[in-house]
Parts: structure tokens; C-alpha cells; sequence
């Protein structure tokens, strides 16, 4: 698609990439030698530049990106951007661009195909008389089925009566383009929503008009009785209601709370300040107190600042801590605390809920209180009478609060004590050395096979008796004896003789030796038993009237023996 045209033998030009299709090179080789001329005299004279020209325009184009020279500017006076590649910026040549456009990059030619416009709403084409075949079977019109109709099912449908017959619908089908279909507008009518402003303008006129008659009604009253101070009273009330409803009526007067203007030609652009809020506008922000970019992390979105921002200053000059200390200092604590118990309190089945009653889970939580106080206080004091009171006892001797004495002992070589007297070492506050059952070591000194044990007598039992050095000897005779006896039942342990199987006779005994069995014979009684069996699992093919035959031969007999055992039953030796 790309075809690189080479120059014309000489050094002094550089030859550009001429884009031309397949079928457009096809067309220009088997076009005569004049036009080929032509057109590559054409077609050289703007595609070749001279070198001096490239590097001017090689040098431009950096220029313009680095933004030292002015973009480029198209047909309509908008600038192209100079980091575009060139094969999206260079239009191709049969569009003729004169100058550098991006036209050719958009969809310049529009599609006829696509329409804007919609669908005619309730429009109807034909009114037939009567009933034409094909037609919807309720109402009678040719361009829905029964299934479709929207109207309401009549009794018995037009085409049984062919009367009131319905008129077709207008059938339209649009090919709508991208914009179109996404369009929630299309093909609403503007004039259809003017009743409504109509008939709200004809309400507030005539709410209006009752008022105005109100008031007059009301003035007259009063300047008939003026003398009555009371009914002066109401009427002063009844004109400030009126006036209250008359100003809801006109809120076109009413204070634009919120009102926000745009900036026109500014620099900066938004919005003006003009928004009004309920903060003083003297207070100074959050954010402002600390502008260090490592202070307090402030959010915008909630205007929460949890952490202080001025964390060095003197706490009696300052007015703002951070939003943790208003969460756990005052009323607020309190009130956690209040929200906790009570949730606590309904997880153990007391019927109290803060926001359904806060009366009664407030003096909930205030008894739980005084109740806590009072258990603690006697807690306390029982501990007091039993281990008591250090604190109140006499002041403990010098040496034992800093751990160490005047007193000095002299040892010798072998650790006798020479001169003074040894330092008696702590006694624990738990039992020592005390040895049960005779044993001498404790529960735990010994482990074998995951089992503790005592040590003296290897005995895994807690509460046993010590046996000493000869139940340890008499623990490893028997285990040896148990390991003699394992091993000499495995040596004479033998496989178990096969049983033999025993054929039985027609009367349950032995088959004798010289019993011969007619193998055609015994065929068909198989078959007869399997016969009998299949008539007894179907109890639709039992008859009525049955012969019963006493003759039974030994192959009949084998026959049965052989179809009641099952040779997958693992107790099928048992069976007989």
C-alpha cells in the first residue's frame, strides 16, 4: 500500500513515501506513457524537497514540540498538535489538502442511511368495515396478531361479528445512527408537557385570588369590630398565616440560600464565594492552624482533623486539640459508655434499648454503677481481713527493701563458712518435696511411649503405689514375656484348610459317588427354574388355572440348588 518512489538519479533531493493503493498502481502502469509522465511530474514536485527544505522542517517540527514555535493551525484555525505522527497528519493525495488538516481523520461524510427522526405516535393508515383474513382476531386490524393486541379481549372477537373494527397502525422502521439510539429525547414533543404548566399557573392563580378575598374579608371584620380586643388578637394571627401561605405561594421573592455564580473570563475560573453556610466566617480552619505537610492529616470530605495540629503549644492558649479529645473527654465518654452497657445488657436478656428507651437505660446504667462500686468495696475488704493490709503493717527493716546488708561471712577454699553466718535462701509459698505413695520423685519426672510417669518405679499410673527397682525389673520380664508370646503365635500360625465343598443330594444328604447327572436334562431344568422364578417376581402372569407336578428328578433338584445359591453372598456357605 506504501510505495517508495525513488528520485532522480541526482544528490540534491530526497524523495518523501507516496501512498497509493493496489489497484491505483495496477491502473497507473497500464495507463499510457503520457499520462504516467504527468502524473509523476505532478507528484514529484510537491512530494520532493530540496535538503535544505527538510532540515528546516525537520528543525520546525522539534521546534513546535518542545513549544518554542507556534502550533500548527488548520482550515478552521485550530492548532494541530505537533507530537501527532506524520502519517495521521498528512492527508492522503487524492483529497487535494491544500493545507495541513485533520479533517481526513473524521468522519467529514455522513451517512444518508440514518435519520433523526420518529416514530408517528397513534397514527392510523386504513379502517376496513369488516374483517379481512389474516387480521387480529380481537379487534380486526391487519398489522398485529391476536397474541400482540393491546386492547381490551372482547367476548366474542371481530372476526365472529366483524363489527367495530379496529384501523391499522402506521408501521415505520428506522435506521438510527450511534447518537440516536442512545438519544432519551428522541421524539419527544415539547408541546406536550404545556397543559401541565397550565393547569400549575391556573392552581396558583386561583390560590391567589382565595387569599386576596381572604384578606379583604378579613380587614372588613376587623374595622366592624374594633372594639373587641380578642377578636383583634385572632385577626392579627389570621394575617400572619396569610402571609406565611402567601409566601410559600410566591417563592420566586424567597432568600437564594444557596446561590452560586460563575466566574466570567477569569483567570482562575469556578465559582464565586457568594455560597452561604453557617460557619462564622472570623473562625479559622482546621487545615490553616498547621500548614506543615507532616501534621495533623486533615479530610476534606468530612472536615475532620482526629489528630492535634498544634501539638508544641501551650494547652492554656490553645482553643483546638484535635476531634479525639472532644470523642474521649466530657459528655461524650459517658455517653459511649451509656451505649456499651446497654448493648451488653441486651446481649444477656435484659429488655433495654437506648434508642427505644434512653430514660430507662440511663438509670440502668447509673444503679449498675453505684452496684459496682459496692462490690468492688466489698471485695476488698474481704481480701483485707484474710491476707491483710501491708500498707498499715510496720515499716519493713532497711536491708529487705534494698536487698543487701552490713552483715559479712568468710568462707574458705572448700565453701565452709568460717565467720558469720550464711544468708538462709527463700522458701517458695508452695509445697516442696512432698512425695506421695511412697515414691521418691515427682509426677512427671519420667516419659515414655507419650506417657508421664514417676522416675523411681518407670510408672505411668498418677495415684499407683512405688514398686521401686523391682517393679521396673518385673515391667520389663513381662514385656519381654508378651514379646516371646507374639512371636511364637506368629511361627505356628498356619493358613486355614479350605473347606471342601460339599454337593448335596435331592434329599439334603451327601451326593452319593456313583449319582450321574444327564446334562441335557439338567439344561432344561435350569431353564424351568428360571421360568418359575420370573412368573413369581410378575404377578401380572400368574393363571388361573395351575397344574401342580409332584415328579421331581434329581436334575430338577440340582437345578435348584444351584439357582439358590448366590455365589457373591459371602455366607453362601451357611445356606444349607
Amino acid at each position: 500500500m506504501l510505495v517508495a518512489i525513488g528520485g532522480s538519479g541526482g544528490g540534491d533531493f530526497v524523495p518523501d513515501r507516496v501512498e497509493l493503493s493496489a489497484s491505483q498502481i495496477q491502473a497507473l502502469n497500464e495507463a499510457p506513457l503520457d499520462i504516467k509522465s504527468r502524473y509523476w511530474s505532478q507528484k514529484w514536485s510537491v512530494a520532493f524537497k530540496s535538503r535544505e527544505d527538510h532540515r528546516k522542517q525537520l528543525e520546525l517540527e522539534e521546534a513546535r514540540k518542545a513549544g518554542l514555535a507556534p502550533a500548527e493551525v488548520d482550515e478552521d484555525g485550530k492548532e494541530i498538535n505537533p507530537h501527532i505522527p506524520q502519517y495521521m497528519s498528512s492527508a492522503p493525495w487524492y483529497l487535494n489538502a491544500e493545507r495541513p488538516s485533520l479533517k481526513h481523520q473524521r468522519k467529514w461524510k455522513s451517512d444518508p442511511n440514518y435519520t433523526k427522526s420518529w416514530y408517528d405516535r397513534g397514527a392510523k393508515t386504513f379502517h376496513a368495515d369488516k374483517y379481512r383474513k389474516g387480521a387480529c382476531d380481537n379487534c380486526g386490524a391487519m398489522t398485529h396478531d391476536k397474541k400482540a393486541c393491546v386492547e381490551r379481549p372482547r367476548q366474542l372477537g371481530a372476526k365472529w361479528t366483524s363489527k367495530n373494527i379496529a384501523a391499522d397502525e402506521k408501521i415505520e422502521t428506522f435506521e438510527l445512527d450511534y447518537d440516536g439510539k442512545r438519544d432519551r429525547w428522541n421524539g419527544f414533543d415539547a408541546a406536550s408537557y404545556k397543559h401541565i404548566v397550565q393547569r400549575y399557573e391556573a392552581r396558583d392563580e386561583a390560590r391567589s385570588r382565595f387569599l386576596k378575598e381572604q384578606q379583604l374579608k378579613k380587614l372588613e371584620e376587623k374595622n366592624n369590630n374594633q372594639d373587641k380586643e380578642d377578636e383583634v388578637s385572632d385577626d392579627e394571627d389570621n394575617d400572619d398565616e396569610l402571609k406565611v401561605d402567601e409566601a410559600k405561594v410566591d417563592e420566586s421573592k424567597q432568600m437564594d440560600f444557596a446561590k452560586v455564580e460563575k466566574r466570567v473570563r477569569t483567570t482562575g475560573g469556578g465559582s464565586t464565594g457568594t455560597v452561604r453556610n453557617l460557619r462564622i466566617r472570623e473562625d479559622t480552619a482546621k487545615y490553616l492552624l498547621n500548614l506543615d505537610v507532616n501534621s495533623a492529616h486533615y479530610d476534606p470530605k468530612t472536615r475532620s482533623m482526629r489528630e492535634d495540629p498544634l501539638p508544641d503549644m501551650d494547652p492554656n492558649e490553645k482553643f483546638y486539640a484535635g476531634d479525639n479529645q472532644y470523642r474521649v473527654s466530657g459528655q461524650a465518654m459517658e455517653f459511649k459508655q451509656l451505649n456499651v452497657h446497654a448493648w451488653e445488657a441486651f446481649d444477656k436478656g435484659h429488655d433495654v434499648h437506648m434508642q427505644a428507651a434512653p430514660s430507662q437505660a440511663e438509670l440502668l446504667y447509673k444503679n449498675f454503677k453505684i452496684n459496682k462500686e459496692k462490690l468492688k468495696s466489698h471485695t476488698k475488704d474481704t481480701i483485707m481481713e484474710k491476707y491483710g493490709n501491708a500498707a498499715t503493717d510496720e515499716v519493713l527493716p532497711r536491708e529487705l527493701l534494698l536487698g543487701q546488708s552490713e552483715k559479712e561471712v568468710e568462707y574458705d577454699r572448700a565453701g565452709r563458712i568460717i565467720k558469720g553466718q550464711e544468708t538462709a535462701l527463700p522458701k517458695s509459698k508452695y509445697e516442696e518435696d512432698a512425695y506421695i505413695n511412697n515414691h521418691t520423685s515427682v509426677w512427671g519426672s519420667w516419659w515414655r511411649d507419650h506417657h508421664w510417669g514417676y522416675k523411681c518405679c518407670q510408672q505411668t499410673v498418677r495415684n499407683s503405689y512405688c514398686t521401686g527397682a523391682a517393679g521396673i525389673e518385673a515391667a520389663e520380664a513381662a514385656a519381654d514375656l508378651m514379646r516371646a508370646n507374639i512371636a511364637r503365635k506368629e511361627a505356628t500360625e498356619e493358613a486355614p484348610a479350605p473347606a471342601e465343598e460339599k454337593r448335596l443330594a435331592t434329599w439334603g444328604s451327601e451326593v452319593p459317588d456313583d449319582l450321574v447327572l444327564n446334562e441335557k436334562k439338567l439344561s432344561e431344568a435350569l431353564q424351568k427354574e428360571d421360568a418359575r422364578r420370573r412368573e413369581e417376581r410378575d404377578e401380572r402372569k400368574r393363571k388361573y388355572n395351575v397344574k401342580w407336578n409332584d415328579e421331581v428328578t434329581p436334575e430338577d433338584m440340582e437345578a435348584y440348588r444351584m439357582k439358590r445359591v448366590h455365589h457373591d453372598d459371602p455366607m453362601k456357605d451357611f445356606l444349607n
